[in-house]
């Protein structure tokens, strides 16, 4: 096969392995670029999820302090946990439980402690993410379908990346001499778009791709039972920590404040971010949030009686193999570095969704026609043995034969 027969060939495959997945895929990517911002779409069309000040000069109030705001307000509930989400801007969020049994998540103005609403079961977030991630496919048994289905798509893409390479000739030269030609009409525009988009976000549909690729393998470890977690068992505490109360008294428990000055002179550089409290006698006060490495969170649980750490989990205690897999979530959702991250992984989100389209555009005006081609091109004709000269004859034998 000749050089160029096999450029063409190396083009056909990288457009077909695209063509059963071009909707799907575009679906999966505008939906998933959606939820990079969708707790900031929520922000904007939702007052109560705003961490308004109340002056200029107005600080925010430390997890003690808003836990008894909220218990002055609703005396009969019960805290379970409190959250800061990363973003100054958003209220915090507490999650308690009612003595009927039902569990709402109210949001908290982090400078007043006052509740400014509760959250919905089913918020537009979770709705973009389970759209995004599951297809809304129930989980029964195990991980869904849908998230199998979605999940696959990473393998399709990783390879139309590779085959993509292999087709554009010194793709590297796009990087300093980009190319989009907007009068040459609509089939050269969108071929340019596609090549210049596809160079530029090399890193990202890589990162997308492989931590697609993880999500699949992840659902095939749970369901199969085979974990590679070393955290071990969850810490109890000691039975002989936990105080005799008298019927109808109060559990005398540590200050929630102290549990966190405690978690943060035990794991240096911690800045916490969730508190969850003890649901019985016997359970410790979690205080986590990240450090230096902002793609993986520390935690510390400290004794709701003495005030000792009894255990912590560091990021020097995962594996290898961990180190590697917990980063793989945050590194596809781009939730980890603020506001402007986000809006780094929603722009080019946005450009691999219209690649994706150009690629749909391309395919449709361009591959048919090559393959159709490409199958009808006439063999080479065989070439036909010479038919062999008769032996001159000679005079002399001419002659003999006459009669």
């Amino acid at each position: 096969m000749s050089k160029k027969s096999r450029s063409r060939l190396w083009f056909l495959v990288h457009s077909w392995l695209a063509l059963p997945i071009w909707f799907f895929l575009l679906i999966i990517c505008v939906t998933g670029t959606l939820a990079t911002v969708s707790q900031e779409i929520i922000w904007l069309a939702n007052p109560d999820v705003r961490a308004s000040k109340p002056s200029a000069d107005a600080e925010r109030l430390s997890y003690g302090q808003v836990l008894e705001a909220v218990q002055r307000a609703e005396p009969e509930i019960i805290v379970q946990s409190i959250s800061r989400p990363q973003e100054d801007h958003f209220a915090l969020n507490a999650r308690v439980s009612y003595p009927d049994g039902t569990s709402p998540t109210f949001y908290i103005n982090p400078y007043t402690g006052a509740i400014q609403g509760v959250s919905p079961q089913f918020d537009f977030r979770q709705f973009t993410r389970a759209l995004h991630g599951w297809w809304l496919v129930p989980f029964t048994n195990g991980f869904s379908w849908g998230w199998y289905l979605v999940s696959l798509t990473g393998l399709p893409m990783l390879a139309s990346l590779a085959t993509g390479l292999v087709v554009y000739k010194k793709f590297w030269k796009g990087f300093f001499k980009p190319t989009l030609r907007f009068r040459h009409g609509a089939r050269i525009f969108w071929g340019d778009f596609h090549r210049l988009s596809g160079i530029w976000s090399i890193w990202f549909i890589a990162i997308i791709s492989i931590t697609g690729i993880w999500f699949l393998i992840q659902a095939i470890l749970a369901d199969n039972h085979i974990s590679i977690s070393t955290e071990g068992v969850p810490p109890v505490v000691a039975r002989e920590d936990a105080p005799i109360v008298a019927a109808g008294g109060s559990v005398p428990r540590l200050d929630v404040d102290q549990a966190v000055a405690a978690a943060s002179q035990r794991i240096p550089g911690l800045e916490a971010s969730f508190v969850s409290l003890p649901g019985n006698a016997y359970s410790h006060i979690f205080v986590g949030g990240r450090g230096w490495y902002p793609l993986m969170f520390q935690s510390a649980a400290v004794n709701p009686y003495t005030g000792q750490v009894d255990s912590t989990r560091l990021l020097s205690d995962r594996s290898a193999l961990e180190f590697v897999t917990e980063s793989m979530r945050p590194l596809h959702t781009g939730d980890f570095g603020g506001l402007w991250l986000k809006l780094v992984w929603f722009l080019f989100g946005l450009i691999l969704s219209m690649m994706v389209l150009s690629g749909l555009l391309i395919w449709s005006k361009r591959t048919v026609q090559a393959t159709a081609a490409l199958a009808k091109r006439p063999a080479r004709a065989t070439r036909q043995p010479k038919p062999a000269k008769p032996a001159p004859i000679r005079i002399s034998e001419a002659t003999e034969s006459q009669p």
